[in-house]
C-alpha cells in the first residue's frame, strides 16, 4: 500500500475515529485533538501497519492508547500543580520569598566573599572548587600539597566567616 492510498484510507475513517473519540472525550473540542493526535501518530508510524490487517481497529488502538497516555499525563500534572484561586498562607510565603532575586542576592554575596580572598587561598580554593584533585592544583602552582589543602583550608573558613548569614539552609540544617 502506498503513501497515499494509506491516508486516503485513514481519511474514510475520520468519522469513526469522531465517535469513538468523542466517547473518551466528552467533549467535541477534546475528541478533535484526539483525532487529530491519532492521525498524526498513524501518518508518523504508517510504516509499522501491516497490510492486510485491520486498519480500523489499528487506529482505535491508537487513539485508546493516545488518550490513555494523556490521561495519565493530566492526572500527574495536576497532582503537582495547585489549582486553586484560595492560596493558603504557607505557599504564599514560599512563592514570594524563595524566588531567582533571593538567589542573585546569594550568588552576588559568595562572589563578594570570594573577591575578598587573597590570591594565595582564592586560586586553589577555585581550582578545587572545579574538580582539580589535591595533586593536580600542587603541579599547576608548583607548591606541596600540604600547602594546597590548608590554603583551601584556610579559604573555606573565611568564606564560612563572611558568609555566616546563610549558615541554616531551608530545612534548618547546618551547613558546611
Amino acid at each position: 500500500m502506498t503513501k497515499n492510498e494509506f491516508n486516503l484510507q485513514l481519511n474514510n475513517h475520520s468519522i469513526s475515529l469522531q465517535s469513538f473519540a468523542l466517547n473518551f472525550t466528552k467533549d467535541i473540542e477534546d475528541a478533535n485533538d484526539l483525532v487529530q493526535d491519532t492521525m498524526l501518530k498513524a501518518v508518523t508510524y504508517y510504516g509499522k501497519f501491516k497490510e492486510g490487517t485491520n486498519l480500523k481497529g489499528w487506529l482505535f488502538t491508537i487513539m485508546k492508547n493516545t488518550f490513555i497516555n494523556n490521561y495519565r499525563r493530566l492526572v500527574k500534572t495536576n497532582a503537582l500543580i495547585t489549582k486553586s484561586d484560595d492560596i493558603s498562607s504557607a505557599n504564599l510565603h514560599y512563592s514570594a520569598t524563595k524566588n531567582a532575586s533571593e538567589s542573585k542576592f546569594i550568588i552576588g554575596d559568595i562572589n563578594k566573599a570570594l573577591a575578598n580572598l587573597q590570591p594565595e587561598y582564592y586560586v586553589p580554593f577555585v581550582k578545587y572548587f572545579e574538580g582539580y584533585k589535591y595533586h593536580e592544583i600542587a603541579e599547576m602552582l608548583e607548591i606541596p600539597i600540604g600547602t594546597v589543602k590548608t590554603r583551601i583550608h584556610v579559604a573555606r573558613q573565611i568564606l564560612k566567616k563572611y558568609l555566616k548569614t546563610y549558615s541554616k539552609d531551608i530545612l534548618g540544617t547546618e551547613m558546611v
